[in-house]
């Protein structure tokens, strides 16, 4: 299940809305840890921060840095088992729209 907060309408709503220059830089390197944030994970899943929920997962992933180590296939089973989600297209996506709220000042 995807965050059912209409950023669209809230950012109608705010005259003083930033523009997208003044919120992220294209050429600014996001942690994924900053994507995923403590907040998010704490809400959204059973972990308490994204390293936690890596760690958990399977495979011999011990942090956020070596996600990549779990196959595709067991992290969006972990992630139907274990988060709001049914697959991680859906967790990241929430997780996308959580940072954007975050950056514009929405939480």
């Amino acid at each position: 299940m995807a965050l059912e907060t209409d950023y669209e309408a809230v950012a109608t709503q705010r005259e003083d809305f930033p523009d997208a220059g003044d919120v992220y830089d294209v050429n600014e390197e996001i942690p994924i840890t900053d994507v995923f944030d403590d907040a998010f994970v704490r809400e959204r899943t059973e972990f308490d921060s994204f390293d936690e929920m890596v760690a958990a997962s399977p495979g011999d992933a011990d942090s956020a840095a070596d996600l990549e180590t779990v196959l595709h296939g067991e992290w969006d089973e972990f992630v139907a088992e274990t988060t709001d989600f049914a697959d991680e297209e859906e967790l990241v996506m929430a997780a996308r729209d959580h940072w954007v709220a975050k950056r514009l000042g929405l939480h």
